[in-house]
This record gives structure tokens, sequence and C-alpha cells, in this order.
């Protein structure tokens, strides 16, 4: 398959999101003396990523989630504790996570030197900086397209189109985006009409009406996809 550009998610996809969040979450619980058990941790996980598909269709704005995924939580529970507050020391721990997904570093380093690499995210601009630099990411990424200061999110074709006016010579058909999530990556691709292909490490079925191009267990699969030898 012949690409020159090609467009990384971050979580999911390239840092290992949640392996960070899980360690970011006992730092915050722990500095707010309450013990997170299996039920606390599911719960929000589950209730987080509620928010996070009603901010990606576009029901509610970014901001909504950092307001109300604690408060929530804490509600839900009776903790009397400050939503606000755990947000804050939440966001700075998770700046601090930089597990990798299997091969990603070394994937990237060897498709740096042929394809112009490109990262699209709907996660934090501050966040993903700081994870990506920290991470040993960052110097292989010509930009990062960051929803929080673009104004517009994955998979909405307005985020794309501002996406392909920001790359120089950019061609459509030699374009591909790769991440975990179908309802984001995929979908925005098939909106955007470029290629797409799937990491799917868990071997999921795929039960939505998106379909990707390509799917893969293994980023180093993308060698061999890429014709990259």
């Amino acid at each position: 398959m012949k690409k020159k550009f090609l467009l990384f998610d971050v979580d999911h996809t390239l840092l290992d999101f949640s392996a960070s969040e899980k360690t970011a979450l006992k730092k915050c619980f722990d500095a707010f003396s309450i013990p997170l058990d299996e039920e606390i941790l599911s719960w929000y996980l589950d209730h987080n990523q509620k928010l996070w598909s009603l901010y990606e269709n576009g029901s509610i704005p970014r901001d909504e989630i950092f307001k109300s995924r604690f408060s929530h939580t804490f509600d839900h529970f009776g903790i009397k504790a400050d939503g606000a507050s755990m947000e804050k020391v939440y966001r700075q721990a998770l700046s601090e996570g930089i597990d990798l997904i299997a091969y990603a570093l070394e994937v990237i380093r060897r498709l740096y030197q042929s394809h112009t690499l490109y990262i699209v995210t709907n996660g934090l601009a501050s966040t993903q900086e700081k994870r990506l630099k920290n991470s040993g990411l960052a110097p292989y990424f010509k930009a990062s397209f960051v929803s929080e200061t673009m104004g517009v999110q994955k998979p909405m074709i307005e985020y794309f189109n501002h996406c392909f006016a920001c790359i120089p010579q950019f061609q459509k058909e030699e374009a591909l985006i790769i991440g975990d999530s179908l309802s984001s990556d995929i979908q925005g691709g098939n909106r955007a009409g470029i290629d797409s292909c799937w990491f799917n490490p868990k071997g999921i079925k795929n039960e939505t009406p998106y379909q990707p191009t390509y799917e893969i267990q293994s980023l180093t699969e993308l060698l061999p996809l890429l014709d990259v030898l």
C-alpha cells in the first residue's frame, strides 16, 4: 500500500492510556484519602467513556466531561469530596503517564524514515504534548492536531478538513488514519474520505456501521502493510 501521510491517534494506539489512567486515578484517590475499590473504578471508567462518546457525537461540550466525571462518581457513591479539585490533581497525574503500546516507538521510528507523520487526538493539548514529549514520540511527528485547540473534534468532518488544510501538498488518496476507536478514528476516516486502519489488539468484533479499510492487532503489522521493509 502506497501512502505518504499517516495520521495517528494517541490514546490506546501509541500510548497505553488504560495503564496511565489507572495509575493516575490511584494517585488521586490516595491523595484525597478515598479508597479506590473495583466497584468505584469500574463505574468511573464506564461513565467517563459515556461522556467522551457524547462529546464525540456533539451532544455535550468537552468541558462538561471535566466538570462532571468525578462529581458524578462521588455523588453516585455518596462520597464527600470536591470533584473539581480531584480533576485538577488527576490531569497533572495523567500528564505524567507515558506507558507505550507495545512496539510503538520502534514502529514510529521506522515509519518516520519513509512517511510524514501527524497526531490526531481529542485529548487535552497540554496533557498530550507532555506525554508525547516524555515518551520519546514527539520528534517524529510534523504536527499535532488537538481538538481542544481546534474547537472541533474527531469524527467531525470539520476536524479533518482543518487537518487536511494544514498539511502541505495533502492528497486524500495518500493518507491513512490509524486508531483504536471505531466511533472516532474509523468513522472520522469514513466521513473524511480517507483510508483507515483499525488498531484492534484484543480482536474485538466490529458491530458498528463504521468499516475500516484495514485492521491490525499489532503495530508491527503496519510495516508490511505500508511496504516498509
